[in-house]
């Protein structure tokens, strides 16, 4: 397929259904390598469950995923309580089967880089809402692969601490360059951080729409054309909402 050997993650026609509902029908989708592409739409229509796809976790009804390796990084932190900061970090190299030594020594080089340096030894029930999302996308990072799933990773945090965590993790992306397929229900959230958005109409799921962002990175939330891929962005949202499995928009275009 043309432009295949540079998609780091394609998706044709994917069908997949739960007993009777239909959570995705007929989606189709492509990531280049290196791209941050963001996914936005209404709750219920599917996208939790297309990184599950992505990701492995789950495998399609009908059509086809090929991706390269991927890790998801679920909305929920999951840090194991009796596991310290560093050992929660590391555990996908422990599982990995690397030696704890080897797994922390790996963990503690990245730990100021994002912001946690001096937290180490904290234990989970010690850090704030956003430093625990750090140690879970530290530990999603030291998976090792290029394809990262991330599932509305900032969707549990306060206004202040999320904005924190949106400039770290462009910053961070910025020096340790991967794939991020990044879903959240935060419009202005997927404008300020991906290059491109794709629009998921109501259940059952499909892209109704993409918007790329062609804009220079740091990016200001009040830029003139930011607020207005915004809105773009908003008004194929309420579209996919009121059109469950509408046409797709072509070309970019809203």
């Amino acid at each position: 397929m043309e432009g295949a050997t540079r998609d780091a993650v394609r998706v044709e026609g994917v069908h997949r259904r739960y007993g009777v509902t239909s959570a995705l029908a007929g989606i189709s989708m492509r990531v280049a390598r290196g791209e941050l592409f963001a996914l936005v739409g209404p709750s219920g229509c599917g996208k939790t469950t297309l990184l599950e796809l992505i990701a492995g976790v789950l495998a399609p009804d009908a059509g086809e995923i090929a991706a390269e390796p991927a890790v998801l990084m679920p909305q929920r932190d999951l840090l194991l309580p009796w596991l310290s900061a560093i050992d929660n970090a590391a555990l996908a190299l422990r599982l990995g089967g690397a030696s704890r030594a080897l797994a922390r020594e790996r963990a503690a080089q990245l730990f100021g880089e994002l912001g946690l340096g001096g937290f180490e030894q904290a234990m989970p029930h010690e850090l704030s809402g956003g430093m625990r999302q750090r140690v879970a996308f530290l530990r999603t990072l030291l998976a090792g692969r290029p394809v990262l799933c991330l599932d509305e990773p900032f969707g549990a945090l306060d206004a202040i601490t999320r904005a924190e965590a949106q400039r770290w993790l462009a910053d961070v992306l910025t020096h340790r360059p991967r794939t991020v397929v990044l879903v959240t229900h935060d419009v202005e959230e997927a404008v300020l951080l991906a290059d491109r958005v794709a629009v998921m109409c109501a259940r059952p799921g499909r892209v109704i729409a993409e918007l790329p962002v062609p804009l220079p990175r740091p990016r200001s939330r009040t830029a003139r054309a930011l607020v207005e891929l915004r809105e773009r962005a908003l008004e194929a949202l309420a579209g996919g909402m009121r059109e469950p499995g509408g046409a797709r928009s072509r070309g970019g275009e809203v």
